[in-house]
C-alpha cells in the first residue's frame, strides 16, 4: 500500500498542492514537503515529458504523484502509467459505467485493457513482469471526480464499483451543474458534498478535493470530513506568499512613518 493510502487509513488528513509548472524543479522542491501532489494535464499546458521529469523528481520521497488526466480515455492514461504515476484522477465522472472504464484503463488484462510497455515503472526491464503487472493492478490509484448533479445521484452505485480508490471534488464545476455557478459555498452544493462524504464513508472510500488556498477555506473542507486536500497551485502559492510578506512589510513601514 502506497505510504499515501497508509496515513488516510490511520486517519490523518493528508495535504498537498496542484503543479502547472512545468519545471520539476518546483515538484522537487515541494515533495518533502507534502503528502500528494496533483499533476494536471487536464487545464495547463504540461506535456508527458513534463509529467516524467515530476516523476523523477519525486523520486525517493512517499509522496503521493496523481495525474489528472484531460478525460476518461484509456489512450490517455496508458503513457501516464507508464511513466510511473501513482494514480490517475479522471475528470467529470457521472456513472458507474464511468467509474468502470476508468478502473479498466488502469488494469492489465484480464482485469482491464491497460496495454503493456511500462519502462520507469519496470526499472527499464530489470523487475519481473508478471509480478510487476500484479503489483500494479493492486496498487494503482483510480480517482474519479465528483464535479456534476448527476454523479451525486449516483453515488452509491459509483462507490460499489471495484476497483476504486478515491473520490475527489471538483467544487466549481460541482455548483455550475447545481445551477450555482462559482458559488461552491453555496447551501445546496453544500449538501451535495456533505451527502457524498457521509456516503464515502460508508462504503470505505476516501474523498478529497483540489480547492483554493484560503486557510478558511481549506478549514472548512477539513471540515466535511475529507481525508486529502490539495490547496492553491504551485504558482498560485508563490503569489499568495509574495503578498503576504509584501502586506505586511508595508504596514510596518505605513506604522512607522
Amino acid at each position: 500500500m502506497h505510504p499515501f493510502l497508509e496515513k488516510i487509513q490511520s486517519g490523518r488528513l493528508c495535504l498537498g498542492t496542484c503543479i502547472s509548472l512545468s519545471d520539476a524543479q518546483a515538484t522537487e522542491a515541494l515533495g518533502p514537503d507534502v503528502d500528494v501532489l496533483w499533476i494536471d494535464l487536464e487545464h495547463t499546458s504540461l506535456s508527458l515529458a513534463d509529467v516524467k521529469a515530476g516523476m523523477m523528481a519525486l523520486k525517493g520521497t512517499d509522496t503521493a504523484a496523481l495525474v489528472r488526466v484531460p478525460w476518461n480515455d484509456p489512450v490517455r492514461v496508458k503513457p501516464v502509467l507508464d511513466l510511473g504515476a501513482d494514480g490517475v484522477i479522471f475528470p467529470m465522472a457521472k456513472t458507474a459505467d464511468d467509474v468502470r472504464r476508468a478502473v479498466s484503463a488502469c488494469r492489465y488484462p484480464p482485469h482491464g485493457e491497460r496495454g503493456f510497455g511500462p519502462l520507469r515503472p519496470l526499472d527499464y526491464g530489470r523487475r519481473n513482469a508478471i509480478e510487476f503487472c500484479d503489483e500494479a493492478d493492486a496498487n494503482i490509484m483510480v480517482v474519479v471526480q465528483v464535479e456534476q448533479a448527476e454523479a451525486v445521484e449516483n453515488i452509491d452505485e459509483i462507490l460499489a464499483v471495484p476497483g476504486l480508490t478515491s473520490l475527489a471534488f471538483g467544487p466549481m464545476d460541482l455548483s455550475a451543474s447545481l445551477g450555482h455557478r462559482g458559488q461552491p459555498g453555496h447551501p445546496e452544493v453544500e449538501a451535495a458534498v456533505r451527502h457524498v462524504v457521509e456516503r464515502a464513508k460508508a462504503a470505505g472510500i476516501p474523498t478529497g478535493v483540489s480547492i483554493g488556498s484560503a486557510p478558511a477555506t481549506v478549514c472548512q473542507w477539513a471540515d466535511y470530513g475529507l481525508d486529502w486536500i490539495c490547496y492553491g497551485v504551485d504558482v498560485t502559492l508563490m503569489i499568495q506568499s509574495f503578498n503576504d510578506v509584501a502586506g505586511k512589510v508595508r504596514d510596518h513601514v505605513g506604522r512607522s512613518g
